[in-house]
């Protein structure tokens, strides 16, 4: 991964929930070994405040070698990791009755604009999403930071979230090292909320 982001910095809660992933993931003894390697001398992260992210992308970068993982499936599973804990902090902008299709349809629109407008510090990545037809939405994820593995694993951790992953199938179309990546989500058989 390009580490030279020349200032970019990123919300602390991202680091504490990386922190969080590792030590569920892996255990306690990891991130200080992780932290070691990495030169990162940080016993904690703060929620509001901001980090650079050479930070995080010199973790995952470790943490791809320390597990004999690539960078994109350790990315993706951080992703999938933070579903949960983004859902609850996000509870408010969430439609109750929404499931997997309409969360990745209103992501822009309702979550990540929130986070804009709660801190202009934040710079999200931007994400297009088309409504093909009723079983296939394209998220188009634009960002420089080029992390849109965790984009996919958070889109997957969204059906694992609503009991719907087996009703779906989530995947990147364009190199996932790019600043814009297309991901596809394809609706595989009509969940119950469609059929209401």
């Amino acid at each position: 991964m390009n580490n030279n982001f020349n200032g970019d910095y990123m919300h602390g809660s991202i680091f504490v929930f990386l922190k969080r992933f590792v030590e569920n993931s892996y255990d306690f003894s990891t991130w200080i070994r992780l932290s070691e390697e990495t030169g990162i001398n940080r016993t904690m992260y703060q929620m509001n405040e901001m980090y650079p992210v050479q930070e995080l992308t010199a973790v995952v970068e470790a943490l791809s070698t320390l597990s004999g993982k690539d960078k994109y499936q350790v990315l993706e599973e951080f992703g999938t990791f933070l579903v949960t804990d983004l859902l609850l902090i996000f509870k408010k902008f969430v439609d109750p009755s929404w499931g997997t299709f309409e969360m990745i349809q209103y992501t822009e629109q309702y979550l990540h604009g929130a986070v804009r407008r709660q801190d202009e510090r934040t710079n999200p990545p931007r994400l297009f999403v088309t409504k093909v037809n009723k079983n296939l939405l394209v998220v188009d994820y634009y960002s420089k930071r080029r992390m849109a593995s965790i984009a996919v694993g958070i889109i997957k951790g969204i059906t694992i979230y609503f009991n719907e992953a087996a009703d779906y199938k989530v995947w990147p179309v364009t190199d996932l090292e790019a600043e814009r990546v297309q991901i596809r989500l394809e609706r595989l058989q009509e969940t119950p909320q469609q059929q209401a």
